[in-house]
């Protein structure tokens, strides 16, 4: 695989026949970023997301990525939650790239893709721990706002996510942000 070349975001398409291992790369590099982003929120050895569910999303056209040349360094899932709310999660950039503007791209190319929908709010959910400050937590409740995103609730998971609650190493919170779009 080759990064040269610029960047460049768009729907992950896979082979019709799954010959492919796209999905397993997109679920590993997932998988990667969530395990520092969330360690210690999950038992040792949890994952993210899995090989499937990347092609599930993918099929259904719900998952973006961004690629440097034909190395996938980051995506996004975006999912319509209503007539005028999309949610875009599983955001993640290969750390090999951080702080080359990966991630702020897929957050914007979410949002664009959002609007052209037809949406007027873009929604994100950040699950953090509730009694410790955890540094990516913080970064990215200092980060969203600085793109426009602004905490409307602050829920624990059983109300949105009740089968989650078992699975959580501590208690955790969910933070939903908002940001209108146009």
């Amino acid at each position: 695989m080759t990064d040269s070349g610029e960047l460049s975001i768009g729907p992950l398409v896979r082979p019709s026949d799954g010959s492919d291992d796209t999905a397993k790369v997109v679920a590993d590099l997932v998988n990667a970023v969530y395990a520092v982003a969330e360690e210690g929120m999950w038992p040792e050895g949890a994952t993210r997301t899995s090989a499937s569910e990347i092609a599930e999303l993918a099929g259904a056209g719900r998952l973006f990525v961004a690629s440097l040349g034909d190395r996938i360094v980051g995506c996004v899932k975006v999912v319509q939650l209503d007539a005028r709310v999309a949610e875009f999660g599983m955001l993640a950039a290969d750390p090999e790239v951080r702080g080359a503007g990966i991630g702020r791209a897929l957050v914007r190319f979410a949002e664009a893709h959002a609007a052209r929908l037809g949406s007027e709010i873009m929604q994100l959910e950040v699950i953090q721990p509730r009694d410790f400050e955890h540094a990516s937590k913080v970064f990215l409740s200092q980060w969203y706002p600085r793109m426009g995103y602004v905490p409307v609730r602050t829920d624990g998971p059983e109300v949105m996510y009740s089968e989650l609650v078992p699975l959580l190493a501590v208690p955790c919170d969910v933070v939903v942000y908002h940001k209108r779009l146009g």
